[in-house]
């Protein structure tokens, strides 16, 4: 029983870290982190760094959990989605449920409790617009249903910011609106690989409803705001030659992977632009703390 009930645990837990989307949830501490050194203008204390980490990462796990339970009928057709932990039937809908409520209150006492109330509403503000905004709403209504939705995924730099200085201010505005713009050609870009999946679904994501040309422009209209966005906050932020150097250049990058897929809009190059944008992201953030420990 023993050598049975082991293996069956583990494989629930797994179902249940399935849910939160870890892979998500890596990108989004990626950008928060940064922005708390570049709040304090040094490395926080790493009760701070903790307790703001963890409390994002319980609120992230949360909405994207919550975000299964409502999409578990498209993730089902979707070939992308079908193997979810609510499609393959690990987890029942109302176990996640509950599961992704403890989260969310978890996450709101922790911040509150160790960091501040201003990042703790944050955290469940961005949790509420992902799922009813964009899941509940947008998702499948609209073409520009990541364009909007996608400002849940911008939120995590507002709760860095707000735990650090416990305000808000030009500085994390423009850090919002960088995730905010990225965020669109970052998924069109796997969305084009998945458009069929997307179509099946009845989910107007744009690939799916617009020709891979007029996405691959749209792409490139985001890229190109975004690099200039990311140059915006030197200035803004008092930043220093190093994250400079590294946003001219990365945003240089980005730019090229999408003209390269305007000159031929295929799956293969629009993964490319995928797979660099997560690179991107994060040395770009990375380069922003770097700038700030050694300056």
């Amino acid at each position: 029983m023993q050598h049975v009930a082991g293996p069956a645990i583990t494989s629930r837990v797994s179902a249940y870290v399935a849910l939160t989307k870890p892979r998500i949830i890596e990108l989004l501490l990626v950008t928060t982190l940064p922005t708390m050194v570049v709040a304090q203008g040094g490395m926080p204390s790493i009760r701070l760094m903790v307790a703001t980490l963890a409390g994002g990462t319980l609120a992230a796990g949360g909405a994207n959990a919550l975000n299964m339970v409502i999409d578990r009928d498209i993730d089902g057709i979707m070939h992308r989605t079908r193997n979810r932990p609510l499609v393959t039937g690990a987890i029942e809908p109302g176990q996640a449920l509950v599961f992704a409520l403890a989260l969310e209150v978890a996450a709101f006492v922790l911040l509150w409790w160790r960091v501040n109330l201003l990042s703790a509403v944050l955290a469940i503000s961005a949790t509420a617009f992902y799922v009813f905004v964009y899941t509940l709403w947008l998702k499948r209504t609209s073409s520009s249903n990541i364009v909007i939705g996608g400002a849940a995924g911008a939120v995590p730099v507002l709760v860095g910011w707000a735990a650090v200085q416990d305000a808000l201010g030009p500085a994390p505005l423009v850090l919002f609106a960088v995730i905010f713009v990225w965020t669109p050609p970052h998924f069109w870009a796997l969305a084009v690989r998945y458009r069929e999946d997307y179509a099946a679904a009845d989910v107007p994501m744009l690939p799916a409803v617009a020709s891979l040309h007029a996405t691959a422009v749209r792409i490139l209209a985001y890229s190109l705001v975004m690099w200039a966005l990311t140059l915006a906050f030197v200035p803004v932020a008092d930043m220093g030659l190093l994250y400079l150097g590294a946003a001219l250049v990365l945003g240089a990058l980005f730019t090229w992977y999408a003209v390269e897929l305007l000159r031929d809009p295929s799956p293969e190059r629009a993964m490319r632009l995928f797979h660099w944008s997560i690179t991107y992201i994060s040395l770009l953030f990375g380069a922003m703390a770097l700038d700030q420990l050694l300056a």
